[in-house]
């Protein structure tokens, strides 16, 4: 999702049409392109398992752009309990699943613009209608990730994460 706002960009100094308004992960940070053919481990666009005992869904940290309608999200991936995953599989085609009470998990996604890092944030993971990706609700710490997620950033942050994620190391 983009939306219109065009910036100049500070590390390249490029002028960039677009100001992305979401990043996404592929996977768990813990996941190995060695689990891919393992019959205990497999990673879809949406869930995740390791070897039979780590269990993970993808989910999206929403956060406010203050003074417009906008948001910025994180696609990021949370682990849960077994038992949690197995229900939250056994909802995911159902109608109505948004009325879930939300999963316990931890962030296992480590967003390289934030510091410290946001390895293992506590976490809500709030279901919502069917073909929409869960809510990551992060625990209401001081981390700099859950005080955005709670107050919100402007488009100027929503430009700086811009420009740290396209060009990863430079400062």
């Amino acid at each position: 999702m983009t939306t219109d706002l065009g910036y100049t960009c500070s590390c390249c100094g490029q002028f960039h049409a677009e100001l992305p308004m979401s990043y996404s992960t592929m996977a768990p940070d813990v996941w190995d392109e060695a689990f891919a053919n393992a019959s205990d481990s497999m990673l879809s666009s949406d869930q995740c398992v390791i070897k039979a005992q780590h269990f993970f869904v993808k989910g999206m940290i929403e956060i406010p752009v203050i003074g417009s309608d906008q948001v910025f999200s994180w696609g990021v991936w949370v682990s849960l309990s077994r038992d949690n995953f197995g229900r939250a599989l056994n909802v995911w085609e159902t109608p109505g699943r948004e009325s879930e009470p939300p999963y316990f998990g931890w962030l296992t996604t480590s967003l390289s613009t934030y510091s410290p890092n946001t390895l293992n944030l506590k976490t809500n993971l709030h279901t919502r209608k069917v073909g929409q990706r869960p809510l990551v609700e992060l625990e209401p710490t001081d981390h700099p990730l859950a005080v955005e997620q709670r107050t919100g950033i402007t488009f100027d942050r929503v430009r700086e994460i811009a420009e740290s994620v396209l060009h990863p190391g430079a400062a």
